[in-house]
């Protein structure tokens, strides 16, 4: 029963990825636009004047590029290609394709957010679960309001606020970009430490704008768990106070906050993009910025559909990973 109940999981899976695609696809058609004829009057812009030949050029680019055929045609080749990971050239990185682009900015991507995701989880979690325990220390009650205050503060605006105090006032770390000008990137602890020096900043603006976030919930969690017979139950016997904290109390409030944490790691691939284009960090964010920025038809599309397959791949692990969390979760029918 179990494998049925996978193997079905994993066809809603499919049938969801299906159709976020498909909308992927069809909703930038509905805007009527052209993208290689924009990009191509853009760059006849910059030149001053309207170049001769241009339909010939938008003839020529749309054969390449596959909008010359009818609409089915194209979702077709479309499907077709996602399911080999291919998702066609890039329209302003031309002749680069969408999928070079996207495996280029996703390590960046992932080295950041999935590290300060954890980080912020780990520590919000632990923060919450003590202020609401009653014998935590007295201290807590004093640095817990200012990261809660710290979590009302948007990413980007934070973030800028740090790179005021740290890298223009103090100088002490570096302003923009993944790593310095003319580095040669590599596995040398020259170019390791540089990138960990510039991801300091972008780091800190999302953990400690997150972590307040996460402790509020496991707060309210912790409220509720420690008011249940169980727990009531497991005083009255007698158990130390430490078992009673981390058996009964912890082990039930944090399987919603592992919900919220899976899911949040399914969505890092779409970056922290006003975060990411602040400190010019190389990743998805800033990628996506660039894409719309160029009306980049074919990576906006390939980022989208990465990451809706990113957080639907991490709803269905979730799904099958809430037994093994939790014994009294059980798919199997009575």
């Amino acid at each position: 029963m179990q494998a049925v109940y996978i193997v079905k999981r994993f066809g809603v899976f499919l049938l969801i990825v299906w159709l976020a695609g498909t909308l992927n696809f069809f909703l930038p058609k509905l805007s009527g636009q052209d993208p290689v004829r924009t990009k191509l009057l853009q760059e006849a812009a910059i030149g001053g004047n309207v170049q001769v030949g241009m339909e010939e050029m938008v003839k020529e680019y749309d054969k390449k590029f596959g909008l010359d055929r009818p609409l089915l045609a194209q979702y077709g080749s479309y499907l077709y290609d996602i399911g080999h990971l291919d998702m066609n050239y890039s329209i302003s990185s031309y002749p680069r394709t969408v999928k070079e682009l996207i495996g280029e900015a996703l390590p960046w991507t992932v080295g950041l957010l999935a590290t300060t995701t954890l980080v912020s989880f780990a520590t919000g979690t632990v923060l919450g679960a003590l202020l609401a325990w009653p014998r935590a220390p007295a201290w807590m009650r004093y640095l817990m309001p200012p990261l809660w205050a710290l979590h009302a503060i948007p990413f980007f605006l934070f973030g800028l606020i740090l790179v005021y105090v740290f890298a223009f006032k103090l100088q002490m770390l570096p302003m923009f970009g993944g790593y310095s000008p003319g580095a040669a990137p590599g596995f040398t602890w020259e170019f390791i430490s540089d990138v960990a020096a510039h991801s300091i900043l972008p780091a800190m603006s999302i953990i400690l704008v997150s972590i307040g976030g996460w402790a509020l919930t496991m707060r309210g969690m912790m409220v509720t768990t420690m008011g249940e017979d169980y727990v009531v139950f497991a005083e009255a016997k007698g158990l130390r106070s430490g078992t009673v904290f981390m058996r009964y109390c912890l082990r039930n409030a944090i399987l919603p906050q592992t919900t919220a944490l899976v899911l949040a790691l399914g969505q890092i691939l779409s970056g922290a993009v006003l975060v990411e284009v602040i400190f010019g960090f190389p990743g998805i964010g800033a990628l996506l910025y660039h894409a719309i920025q160029e009306n980049d038809q074919f990576l906006i599309q390939g980022i989208v559909f990465t990451v809706i397959a990113a957080l639907g791949l991490a709803t269905f692990m979730l799904d099958i990973a809430y037994p093994l969390l939790d014994p009294r979760i059980s798919y199997r029918q009575k």
